[in-house]
C-alpha cells in the first residue's frame, strides 16, 4: 500500500511539471512579462540563444547549489531529486513554447485573457506539485533552506525571493538593453495571483486529494499551505 502510495504521488508531481510548463509558457506568450521565478530565464533567453527552459535549467541548477552551500551536511540527499525535476520542468516548458510557438495575442485585452488563463493553468500545477509532497522544485526549495537557518517564515521569504527575483530580472534587462524587457504588470499580476489560486486549490480539492493519497492530512495540509 506504501509502495503504490509513492508511485501516485510520484505520477501526480509529474503531471504537476507537466501543468507548470504549460503555464509558465501561456504566461509568456500573454508577452506582458513572466511570473517572478522565471523572470530571471526569461529574460535572459529574450537578449541570448538558450531558451527560457535552458536558462531555467540552469538557474535551478544554481538554486540547488546555492542550497548545499547554506546547508551543508544538513541538505539531504534525497533533494538531490531535484535536479531531474528541475531537468524535466524546463523540458515541458520548451516543449510548449514551441506548441504554443504560433500564439500571439495582438489587443491587450487578448494579453491579459492569456495571461490569466496561464495563471490558473500554473496556479493548478503548484498545487498539484505542492500536494504530490515528494519534493520541490530548487525555487520553493531554496526558499525552505533560507528558512531553516533564519528566523524568517517561510511565507514571507517567499515573498522577499518573487521580489527579489523580479529586481534581478529588471537589472539584467537594463544592463543588457538599457531598457525595462521581460518584466511587465504580468509579473505582478502572477505574484499576487499564485499563491490565492493555489490555495483555493487546496481547499476545493483536499477530499479528493485525502482519498487518492491515502492520508491523513490534517496535519499535512497544514504544512502544505505554509510552503505556498
Amino acid at each position: 500500500m506504501k509502495h503504490e502510495n509513492m508511485v501516485r504521488r510520484y505520477i501526480l508531481l509529474l503531471i504537476g511539471l507537466i501543468i507548470n510548463g504549460l503555464g509558465v509558457a501561456l504566461i509568456t506568450k500573454a508577452n506582458l512579462g513572466t511570473s517572478p521565478i522565471s523572470s530571471i530565464p526569461y529574460v535572459l533567453s529574450l537578449s541570448f540563444k538558450p531558451t527560457i527552459g535552458m536558462f531555467t535549467m540552469i538557474f535551478n541548477l544554481l538554486l540547488v547549489a546555492a542550497q548545499i552551500c547554506i546547508l551543508r551536511k544538513k541538505f539531504p540527499l534525497a533533494d538531490l531529486l531535484q535536479i531531474p525535476v528541475t531537468f524535466l520542468f524546463s523540458l515541458f516548458i520548451d516543449i510548449f513554447m514551441l506548441l504554443l510557438e504560433k500564439i500571439d495575442p495582438a489587443s491587450y485585452p487578448e494579453k491579459l485573457i492569456w495571461l490569466l488563463v496561464g495563471c490558473v493553468v500554473l496556479g493548478f500545477g503548484v498545487y498539484t506539485e505542492v500536494a504530490a509532497n515528494v519534493v520541490m522544485l530548487p525555487g520553493e526549495a531554496f526558499v525552505r533552506a533560507v528558512t531553516t537557518i533564519t528566523s524568517i517564515d517561510f511565507g514571507r521569504m517567499k515573498v522577499i525571493f518573487d521580489v527579489s527575483c523580479t529586481a534581478i530580472a529588471a537589472l539584467i534587462g537594463f544592463i543588457i538593453s538599457g531598457g525595462l524587457i521581460g518584466v511587465r504588470e504580468g509579473t505582478l499580476i502572477a505574484a499576487l495571483f499564485l499563491g490565492t489560486f493555489v490555495r483555493f486549490c487546496r481547499k476545493l480539492l483536499l477530499p479528493l486529494e485525502a482519498k487518492l493519497l491515502a492520508q491523513n492530512y490534517s496535519a499535512d495540509h497544514t504544512q502544505g499551505e505554509n510552503n505556498i
